[in-house]
C-alpha cells in the first residue's frame, strides 16, 4: 500500500531515515535549535570580533582617546610637581614654580583641544596649506633670530612668549600631508606624483629643523612622514629608498661630520663600554638608578632621590625615570599602557574612517605622539642613545604640551566623524538628558509630597 506524503516532504521509513534512492532534502531546524549568526566583516574582509560587544562600538575610538589623553595629562602634572620641587627651591623659586607653568600651559591647551575636537573634517582640509606656510615661515626665522638652548637653536622669543616652531610644524606637516596625499591617493603609484609636493614639503621642514641642530625633533618628523606615506599607499621601494637616504644623510651630517664628537660619543656609550661615568654616561646611569631603586611599587610619590639634582632634566626628558622610582614598575607600565591605548585608538580611526585625509593625518599624528613616547622611554631604559625628546603629555614643556593636546584634539574630531559615531554620541547625550530630567521630576515630586504632608 502506497504511503502518501505531504508537499515538500520525502518518504521516510519507520525509523525516520530517508529511504534508499530518494533525494536527500534538508530537514527543517527545530524551533529550539540555536542558529549561528555570521560574523560581520569590514570592507577589507576582516572579522569584527562580535565577542567584544560594546567594547567594539562606533564610539570606542572616541572614548579611548579621551580617556588616555586625560589620564596622561593628569599623571604628567602630578609628576612634574613631584620631580621639579627640589630644583625650583635650589634656584630660589617657589617649589611650585615649574608645576604652575606646566598647569598654565595645560589650561591653555585644554580649550584648544576641545575646539579642535569639535571642528568638522572639512575645516582641517581648508587649514592645511595656510598652516604649512605659517610653520615654514616660523622655521625660516629660527636660524636668524632664534634662541640657543642646550646647543640647539630651535626657540623663538616673541615678547613674553617663548616657543618652539618645530612643535607647531609637526601638527602642520601632519595635516598638510593628509590633505596632499589624500587628494592624489590614486596617483601615488607614480614616483613623481608621490614625491611632489609631499616629499618636497617634508624635506623642507626637516632641513630647516636640522639647521638648528635639533636631531631629536628631526627624527620625530621623519617618523611622522614615514607613517603618512605608509598609510597613503605609496610604493614600498620609494619608502625604503627614502628611509635609507635620510638615515645616511643624518648620520653623516650630524654624527660623523660634526665639529664635536658629542653625539658619536653618546652612541658609543650606549652600545659599547661606558668609559666616562661622570660625562657622557652620567645621565643614562642615573636614569637607570632611578628605575632600579623603584622596584615593583616605588619608593612613594615625592620620595625620589635622583631628583635631588643627581639626574639632569628629571622633570623633562627623564621624567619616566622619576615615575619608575616613585611609582615603581607598575607606574611605568601604566604610562606605557596608556600610550599603547592611544596607538590602538588611532589605528582604529585609520581602519574605520572612509576619508583618506583622515587616515593619513591620523597615522602621521599617531607615529609622532606614540613614536616619540617610545623613543623617550627607550632612551631612559638605555635602549637608545640620549637624543633629547620629551615624553608627550607628561614631560615639562609648554609648546610641546599645547601642540600635542591640539593634535590629539584633531584626532578626537576624526573619531567623532567615524561612521555611526556622531549618531551614537547624540543618542547617548539624549539619554543623559532624559535621565537628568527624570531625576529632576522625582525630586520635584518628593518635595511636593513633603509639603502636602505638612
Amino acid at each position: 500500500m502506497a504511503v502518501t506524503t505531504g508537499a515538500g516532504r520525502s518518504p521516510r521509513g519507520s525509523s525516520g531515515r530517508p529511504s534508499k534512492g530518494s533525494p536527500r532534502t534538508p530537514a527543517k531546524a527545530s524551533p529550539k535549535a540555536p542558529t549561528r549568526t555570521p560574523s560581520r566583516t569590514t570592507r577589507r574582509g576582516t572579522a569584527e570580533r562580535p565577542w567584544l560587544g560594546q567594547w567594539n562600538s562606533t564610539v570606542t575610538s572616541y572614548y579611548l582617546l579621551v580617556g588616555a589623553t586625560g589620564l596622561l595629562l593628569v599623571i604628567g602634572l602630578v609628576m612634574v610637581l613631584s620631580s621639579s620641587t627640589v630644583t625650583s627651591i635650589a634656584a630660589g623659586d617657589s617649589p611650585f614654580a615649574a608645576f604652575l607653568v606646566q598647569a598654565r600651559f595645560a589650561l591653555i591647551g585644554l580649550p584648544l583641544m576641545l575646539i579642535a575636537a569639535r571642528l568638522p573634517v572639512r575645516w582641517y582640509k581648508r587649514l592645511a596649506w595656510p598652516a604649512m606656510l605659517v610653520a615654514l615661515g616660523l622655521l625660516v626665522a629660527v636660524p636668524f633670530v632664534g634662541k640657543l638652548v642646550n646647543g640647539n637653536r630651535n626657540w623663538l622669543v616673541l615678547g613674553p612668549i617663548q616657543f618652539q616652531p618645530s612643535e607647531l610644524a609637526k601638527l602642520a606637516l601632519a595635516v598638510w600631508l593628509g590633505a596632499v596625499l589624500g587628494r592624489k591617493q590614486h596617483l601615488l603609484g607614480s614616483w613623481v606624483q608621490a614625491l611632489v609636493p609631499g616629499a618636497v614639503g617634508l624635506a623642507a621642514v626637516l632641513g630647516l629643523v636640522m639647521a638648528g641642530h635639533d636631531l631629536g625633533t628631526a627624527l620625530i618628523l621623519a617618523l611622522l612622514g614615514l607613517g603618512a606615506y605608509w598609510v597613503s599607499g605609496a610604493p614600498a621601494s620609494m619608502l625604503g629608498l627614502g628611509a635609507v637616504s635620510a638615515a645616511l644623510f643624518v648620520g653623516w651630517t650630524f654624527i660623523v661630520n660634526q665639529g664635536s664628537s658629542d653625539r658619536l660619543t653618546r652612541i658609543l656609550a650606549t652600545y659599547g663600554t661606558c668609559t666616562d661615568e661622570q660625562g657622557e654616561c652620567y645621565q643614562s646611569i642615573h636614569g637607570m638608578y632611578g628605575l632600579g631603586t623603584g622596584g615593583l611599587f616605588g619608593v612613594g610619590l615625592g620620595a625620589s632621590r635622583e631628583k635631588w639634582k643627581y639626574l639632569p632634566e628629571a622633570h623633562n626628558d627623564f621624567i619616566y625615570s622619576v615615575i619608575g622610582e616613585e611609582l615603581g614598575l607598575f607606574g611605568t607600565l601604566l604610562v606605557l599602557a596608556l600610550f599603547v591605548v592611544l596607538g590602538v585608538a588611532m589605528a582604529r580611526v585609520v581602519r574605520r574612517h572612509p576619508d583618506p585625509f583622515v587616515k593619513i593625518t591620523t597615522a602621521a599624528i599617531g607615529c609622532w605622539v606614540v613614536g616619540q613616547a617610545f623613543i623617550n622611554i627607550g632612551v631612559v631604559i638605555g635602549v637608545l642613545p640620549v637624543i633629547g625628546v620629551p615624553l608627550p603629555l607628561v614631560s615639562a614643556g609648554g609648546s610641546a604640551l599645547v601642540t600635542t593636546m591640539l593634535a590629539l584634539g584633531v584626532v578626537i574630531s576624526f573619531a567623532r566623524s567615524e561612521p555611526g559615531a556622531a549618531e551614537a554620541l547624540a543618542a547617548r547625550r539624549s539619554v543623559v538628558r532624559r535621565s537628568v530630567a527624570v531625576l529632576g521630576r522625582r525630586r520635584t515630586a518628593r518635595s511636593g509630597e513633603g509639603r502636602a504632608g505638612r
